[in-house]
């Protein structure tokens, strides 16, 4: 299991909540590379240089997002899969919780998955390292989430024996694939994705 990176308390002064809530907003919208340090911080209400009590770099930031979402995607898995003996109400259960998301949180799965690539190097920062190995570990952690859930449905004969290390990296290539175009604003509700991705899902690993 993943050890967690202890986040730093949230005192009443505390600017960081806000700093990474203005950073998801940037980056999401306009993206990393065109985003400006500088207007993270006017978002906040801040000079520029009070951003590096929180965070050394922007990639610091970013790296710290990407760990963040991939902490709260595996928390929404354990919570929606715990206690679901039925392997197939499991997995539209999994599905569901996916999507089961807030505009910001739209925007930082987005950042996650145009990122992914800043995780396989190795960062010259000791705490933009830290933030990388461990996002690293929660995507193992969330890749074998998926992978034990068609292994516990192939044992129960729910789904056919197949590479289930392979097919859980497709199934969750097309769940996490919608961040990329996706938009909250745009003429397709985010309950009819969920509905046609958890029945394709169902019927990529079930027949």
């Amino acid at each position: 299991m993943a050890t967690r990176i202890v986040e730093p308390e949230a005192g009443p002064r505390s600017k960081r909540a806000a700093i990474l809530t203005a950073a998801v907003d940037c980056f999401g919208e306009t993206g990393f590379e065109a985003t400006k340090w500088s207007t993270v911080a006017e978002r906040v209400g801040i000079g520029q240089t009070a951003l590096y009590h929180y965070f050394e770099s922007k990639t610091h930031c970013l790296l710290t997002i990407m760990r963040l979402e991939l902490q709260r995607s595996h928390d929404k898995f354990t919570e929606a899969t715990e206690g679901v003996e039925d392997p197939t109400e499991a997995l539209r259960a999994a599905v569901r919780a996916a999507y089961d998301v807030s505009d910001q949180e739209v925007l930082q799965m987005r950042i996650l998955h145009n990122h992914m690539d800043l995780l396989s190097g190795t960062r010259k920062s000791k705490r933009e390292e830290a933030e990388r190995v461990e996002a690293r570990k929660l995507v193992q952690l969330v890749e074998r989430n998926w992978t034990n859930l068609l292994v516990r449905g192939m044992s129960m004969g729910a789904f056919p024996l197949r590479d289930a290390q392979l097919l859980g990296s497709g199934v969750l290539g097309l769940i996490v694939s919608v961040w990329r175009w996706y938009r909250p604003s745009g003429p397709t509700p985010l309950s009819e994705v969920s509905e046609l991705i958890e029945g394709a899902c169902v019927r990529m690993v079930a027949t």
